[in-house]
C-alpha cells in the first residue's frame, strides 16, 4: 500500500517506480491513498486514470474525497475508488471493495476529523455481515490521532489482515505484526515532495501559521519521496506474515 499521494510529484514518482516494484516483489494487489492526488486536494477522473495506468489496483481516500466535484459521480461507478465506510448512509460511493481475492476497506477517524459515524462500529457491522468475505482484509484507517489508530489496530487484531494508517503524511516507525496476526502501522507516510510541509510549499503553510488567515496552498516541487508498506498475507488464513517499509527518494 502506497501512502497519501500528493499532487503531480506524487503521481510522477508512482509512475516511475511502481511498474518495477510490481515485478520485483511479484505484487498481487497495489492499494494507494489518492485523496490528495489532484493538486493536493481531492481526486479527478484524469488523475485517477493516471494512477490506474501506473499499476494501482484500488484507490482509497479520506476527508478530501469531496474536494473535486467531478469525481463524485464516478464513486458509484466501475472505477475502484473508495470513500470511508463510516460516512453517513446515503453518501455517494462505497467503503469497501473486493479485488484479487482481497477485501479493501476504507475508514476515517473521528478525533480532530469532523462528524462521521463511529469507525469501530462501522467495521464491526461489515465484518459480521452474512456476505462471503475473502480471508485477506486490508483496512486503510485515515485518521489524525495516533491513539485512535493504535486502538483500531488492537481492536481488529486477528479479525483483519492489516490496519494501515494514512492522513498525517508523516511515516511512523512502528510497522509490526500484532499478537493475533494483523499487520499494523500508524502512518505509512506520504508520496510527494520532500522539501515541503506535508507536501505543500513551506512558505504558504508558514504564512497560515503566522497570520491565522486563509492562504492558498500549492503543491511543492523538487525531490520526491515514495512511502509504502509491503504486507505478505497467508491466502488461506488471512493472517499477515510480514510487514516492511518501502521508502525511496527520487530527484
Amino acid at each position: 500500500m502506497i501512502g497519501d499521494i500528493v499532487g503531480r510529484p506524487g503521481r510522477q514518482v508512482v509512475k516511475e517506480l511502481l511498474p518495477d516494484l510490481r515485478q520485483h516483489y511479484g505484487l498481487d494487489l497495489v492499494i494507494a491513498n489518492a485523496e490528495n492526488a489532484a493538486g493536493g486536494f481531492g481526486l479527478t477522473l484524469a488523475t485517477a486514470s493516471e494512477l490506474l495506468d501506473a499499476g494501482v489496483d484500488v484507490m482509497t481516500s479520506g476527508n478530501h474525497i469531496w474536494a473535486q466535484q467531478e469525481i463524485i459521480p464516478h464513486l458509484d461507478g466501475d472505477m475502484p475508488i473508495l470513500r470511508p465506510l463510516n460516512y453517513p448512509s446515503g453518501v455517494p460511493g462505497r467503503g469497501y471493495i473486493v479485488n484479487n481475492q482481497a477485501m479493501v476497506v476504507n475508514l476515517i477517524g473521528r478525533t480532530f476529523m469532523g462528524d462521521v459515524d463511529c469507525p469501530f462500529r462501522a467495521i464491526d457491522q461489515l465484518l459480521t455481515e452474512g456476505k462471503h468475505k475473502p480471508p485477506a482484509i486490508i483496512v486503510d484507517f485515515h485518521a489524525e490521532a495516533t491513539s485512535e489508530k493504535v486502538a483500531m489496530g488492537r481492536y481488529l487484531d486477528g479479525r483483519v489482515s492489516a490496519v494501515l494508517g494514512t492522513h498525517t503524511h508523516v511515516g511512523t516507525i512502528d510497522t509490526q505484526l500484532l499478537p493475533q496476526g494483523t499487520a499494523y502501522v500508524t502512518d505509512i507516510g506520504m508520496t510527494g515532495p520532500i522539501n515541503s510541509v506535508i507536501g505543500m510549499e513551506t512558505e504558504d503553510v508558514v504564512q497560515r501559521f503566522l497570520t491565522g488567515m486563509p492562504h492558498r496552498l500549492s503543491v511543492a516541487k523538487g525531490k520526491t519521496m515514495f512511502s509504502a508498506v509491503l504486507v505478505r498475507v497467508d491466502k488461506d488464513s488471512g493472517r499477515a506474515m510480514s510487514i516492511v517499509r518501502i521508502y525511496k527518494e527520487v530527484e
